[in-house]
């Protein structure tokens, strides 16, 4: 039993696949597919998607790269989603959030600021309904630790981490867990391929974020969820364990870490 902890499978390059795929992927293995949102827009999108399927749940969540097209009015629409979901109990988490330093335009001012602006709201939102949050952190893991520290939402999940081992121990002792998707496989993601191997099993998670970060043997071909049980047993490869014995942790990290998510799956 593997769990996709980060999955866009309301994206365009899904259209006409999602339900299918969904299906397909609890055949796999896969017991839960976490569907995060982009934008407001995606809101509703997601959550009808969840309500579906038996192995789909959700996140509502403005992602950094949307803040560009985002008005604060969608900060408000968001709490009143928030406030009309929390009896779903596919709405799971608040996510895809964070900060992106990868493109340069992104940290220049103001967007820069935006950026910051929409994550602090976002989180004080994750603080206010109790629910974890799904976070983007391309090359802005010191400045998102800040805000985690500052405002303290309960816990989370750091999705595709790449960053140092200094700042995974950060985000552990903070209530996060860390996850890893199919760019570990790759040959030349030496420093991702010793993250995986070497950090604390009990702080895993796992993910494919698809369509995108396919791994090595789609050769840059999309991704889907469907590939999520063999990433889990490349990681049990690197680390030397069984399939298994990954399948049950990375599962039990993730309930902990998501607490409604355990609750739906313990239904």
């Amino acid at each position: 039993m593997w769990i996709d902890t980060h999955c866009h499978l309301e994206a365009p390059e899904f259209s006409g696949e999602a339900d299918a795929l969904a299906r397909q992927a609890a055949q796999a293995g896969v017991s839960q597919i976490l569907i995060p949102s982009i934008d407001a827009a995606s809101f509703s999108t997601v959550a009808e998607l969840a309500q579906r399927h038996a192995n789909t749940c959700y996140a509502i969540g403005i992602h950094p790269m949307y803040v560009p097209q985002a008005q604060d009015a969608d900060l408000v629409m968001m709490r009143h989603v928030l406030k009309q979901s929390m009896d779903d109990p596919k709405l799971v988490a608040i996510g895809e959030i964070g900060m992106d330093f990868f493109i340069p335009v992104y940290t220049e001012s103001p967007m820069r600021e935006r950026q910051e602006h929409f994550f602090v709201e976002q989180l004080k939102l994750a603080r206010e309904f109790n629910l974890p949050v799904l976070l983007h952190v391309r090359r802005a893991q010191d400045v998102i630790l800040k805000n985690l520290r500052r405002i303290r939402p309960p816990g989370g999940i750091a999705h595709a981490f790449n960053g140092s081992f200094q700042q995974a121990q950060a985000f552990i002792e903070l209530g996060f867990k860390l996850s890893f998707c199919g760019t570990f496989t790759h040959d030349r993601a030496m420093q991702l391929r010793r993250l995986a191997s070497e950090l604390p099993l009990d702080a895993l998670v796992i993910e494919t974020d698809a369509p995108d970060l396919a791994p090595a043997w789609l050769h840059d071909r999309r991704n889907t969820p469907l590939e999520l049980p063999r990433i889990g047993e490349a990681l049990a490869t690197l680390r030397g364990l069984s399939a298994d014995v990954v399948a049950n942790a990375t599962t039990a990290n993730a309930q902990v870490v998501l607490p409604r998510l355990a609750t739906l799956m313990n239904r």
